[in-house]
């Protein structure tokens, strides 16, 4: 049985075409292993999104290209995002690899493992994953992504996904409600639901209230404990969208929601609209239908048209917005986006000063929020042992989404992994929550948190 080892790189969405391919590989007969070294057959699922993620999926690539030499390795496969972007100059420049597929090809790894080459391909332009697709999940056990549609409609000056994974592609509700069916049945309590814009979703087949449509629908799925929205863009977010958050017992109260700016100047100049005026306007409303939501978004400093006083009504939109949690990006440069032609004036030390000075803010406004939770007993799900210490227990509650938000740090009590136990919030930080299960009254040990805190910082 020829052994299969698989690196993913990039975003929830990719993660998921992983796991497709795996779910299909596991199907044929193919053997999935951890163990790099042993594997026969290497595939490497790339991003191409900004310069640094195509720099770390070539030394991936690199990597895997050194087992051929040191390790089992025999074949090496390079799929994903990279693929779409320079397959040509990848086949040219790397001879360690024997063949590429892309991102609409990932049906057929199974294939291009076996020999099949690119022009062999039986490409469809339209492929989108669906409920019959077989899937090997990776993440933990009690939580999955699940993608609602491939694709976008878009064409924000920065951002090359367009051309990489075609127009908007939407799965029907049934379809999503039956893969969350089938998650859920496999022992999945938690659901993140990602697409290149969530609020696009079922437009492409002519109906603008598929999301609310299709949270209503989760909403009755026994078993589903909660599930969340990533991902939405601020001038589709609608009010049947914030009414069916609000008003779905299962549906996190949780919102992702990538603004990328907040002066009416950068964002026409990104191609996307809006403004500090629009955006507090549309939060205000979100809050009102739905006062306890959590919000994240993201941001890109940087900009070509970014100037002093452009930074400076982003930093005070932030000041005033007070997300819960807060990513930033500095502007990277694509060759096939519209705003390449732009070039790269803002020097890269101005762009790291702003994204500290960012983070700066958003962690007062983080730290100020987790302490206003201390006392109070939320819903955690648990996850295991933290990465760098077994003192503490990690868990999220719905207010945290896998991998980009902070965690709640669990110091006593019983965990129980992979399950939803109730905990007290006892302390709050920047970035994440301490607290002790409560199942059972058990009452909080300081000297333990204190101990354990400190061997995790």
């Amino acid at each position: 049985m020829t052994k299969v080892g698989f690196m993913s790189l990039g975003c929830p969405k990719n993660l998921v075409d992983s796991e497709v391919m795996l779910g299909h590989l596991r199907l044929k007969g193919y053997q999935i292993t951890a163990a790099m070294d042993e594997a026969e057959v290497l595939v490497v699922n790339t991003c191409g999104f900004i310069d640094a993620a195509k720099k770390e999926s070539v030394e991936a690539i690199l990597e895997a290209a050194s087992m051929k030499e040191t390790g089992a390795c025999k074949k090496l496969v390079v799929a994903g995002c990279l693929v779409e972007r320079y397959r040509d100059e990848l086949m040219a420049d790397m001879p360690e690899i024997d063949a590429c597929l892309g991102t609409r090809d990932i049906e057929q790894i199974a294939e291009v493992i076996g020999g099949a080459g690119w022009e062999e391909l039986e490409r469809d332009p339209a492929y989108l994953y669906d409920e019959h697709s077989p899937r090997m999940v990776t993440t933990p056990k009690a939580s999955a992504y699940l993608k609602i549609s491939e694709g976008c409609d878009h064409a924000c000056a920065f951002c090359i996904i367009p051309k990489l994974r075609g127009g908007q592609r939407s799965r029907s509700v049934e379809s999503v409600v039956a893969e969350a069916k089938r998650l859920v049945e496999s022992g999945v309590l938690e659901i993140s639901l990602v697409a290149q814009d969530t609020t696009d979703y079922g437009r492409d087949f002519g109906d603008p209230d598929a999301l609310e449509k299709l949270i209503r629908a989760l909403g009755e799925v026994e078993g589903l404990h909660w599930f969340r929205i990533h991902y939405a863009y601020p001038n589709r977010l609608s009010e049947g969208v914030m009414r069916a958050i609000a008003e779905t017992a299962n549906c996190a109260k949780y919102l992702d929601m990538p603004l990328q700016h907040a002066d009416q100047g950068v964002l026409k100049a990104m191609a996307r609209g809006g403004s500090r005026a629009s955006f507090m306007k549309m939060l205000d409303k979100l809050r009102s239908i739905c006062p306890d939501i959590a919000i994240r978004s993201n941001f890109i400093v940087g900009f070509p048209s970014e100037d002093d006083a452009a930074f400076e009504e982003l930093k005070a939109f932030i000041q005033e917005a007070k997300f819960d949690h807060v990513g930033v990006f500095t502007y990277s440069p694509e060759e096939g986006t519209s705003a390449f032609a732009l070039g790269d004036p803002v020097p890269e030390r101005t762009k790291q000063a702003r994204k500290r000075k960012l983070l700066e803010v958003q962690q007062k406004i983080a730290r100020e929020k987790n302490e206003a939770r201390v006392g109070q007993i939320l819903e955690v799900i648990v996850e295991g042992v933290h990465e760098e210490t077994d003192l503490i227990v990690k868990g999220r509650w719905q207010g945290q989404a896998p991998e980009v938000d902070g965690g709640v740090l669990i110091v006593d009590g019983e965990p129980k992994v992979n399950t939803i136990q109730k905990v007290r919030i006892v302390k709050g930080h920047a970035y994440d929550l301490v607290g002790e299960i409560v199942d059972g009254g058990m009452e909080a040990s300081t000297k333990a948190y204190e101990t354990a805190f400190r061997a995790s910082h």
